[in-house]
C-alpha cells in the first residue's frame, strides 16, 4: 500500500532512512533479531516492534507500538509549501467543539420540548374552565335568617344531672373500698 500514493511513498522513504541501519556500520550485526512493520489501516500508519525467536522462528511483539495520524506534509522541514493534507483528519478541538455544539443542541431541543409543554398545559386548563357541566348540580337554597344572641345561654341541666351521678359512684366505691357496704 505504500506504493500507492505519492505520499505514503515518501513516508515509506522517510522510514527506510530513520530505521534502517547505515550499511558497514560499525556496530551493525550480521544477523536479524527484530522486525519492524509499517501498516496502513484506517487512513493511519500502524507501527509494531517484533522479536524473532530463534526456535520456531515465530514472531512476538515486545513494542513499543505505536499510530500515526498524517496531517500535513510540507516541502521543508518544519514549514513551506504544503505538498499532502490529510482530508480525513480532524483535530481535537474540532472533535471537542463538535461534541459540545450536539449537547448544546440537545440541551436547547429538550428546553423548546419543555416550553411546548408548558404551552399545552395553559390552553388545557383555559379549556377546563368553560365546561357547561359546572352548574349542572347546583340547586337554589332557601336562605335562613341569622340569628343573633343577645344574651349568654343558661346552665345546662344535663351537666348537671352527670355530675350528681359520678359524685354518687365515687361515694359507693369509696365505701366499697373501705369495706362498709
Amino acid at each position: 500500500k505504500f506504493d500507492e500514493a505519492p505520499h505514503y511513498a515518501l513516508l515509506k522513504e522517510l522510514f527506510t532512512q530513520t530505521f534502517s541501519t547505515p550499511r558497514y556500520h560499525p556496530k551493525s550485526q550480521p544477523f536479524v533479531d527484530h522486525v519492524l512493520t509499517f501498516t496502513i489501516a484506517d487512513n493511519r500508519i500502524w507501527f509494531r516492534n517484533y522479536q524473532i525467536i530463534e526456535e520456531d522462528a515465530s514472531l512476538v511483539e515486545i513494542g513499543p507500538r505505536f499510530v500515526l495520524n498524517l496531517i500535513k506534509i510540507f516541502q521543508g522541514s518544519f514549514g513551506g509549501p504544503t505538498l499532502y493534507e490529510n482530508p480525513h483528519f480532524q483535530s481535537p478541538n474540532m472533535y471537542r467543539r463538535m461534541i459540545r455544539m450536539q449537547k448544546a443542541a440537545k440541551q436547547k431541543e429538550r428546553q423548546l420540548v419543555k416550553e411546548i409543554r408548558l404551552e399545552k398545559r395553559k390552553a388545557v386548563k383555559e379549556v377546563l374552565r368553560e365546561d357547561v357541566t359546572d352548574d349542572v348540580f347546583v340547586t337554589p337554597a332557601e336562605e335562613k335568617p341569622e340569628r343573633v344572641e343577645n344574651e349568654a345561654p343558661g346552665p345546662d341541666k344535663t351537666k348537671r344531672k352527670k355530675k350528681k351521678k359520678l359524685t354518687e359512684l365515687k361515694k359507693k366505691t369509696l365505701l366499697k373500698r373501705k369495706g362498709l357496704r
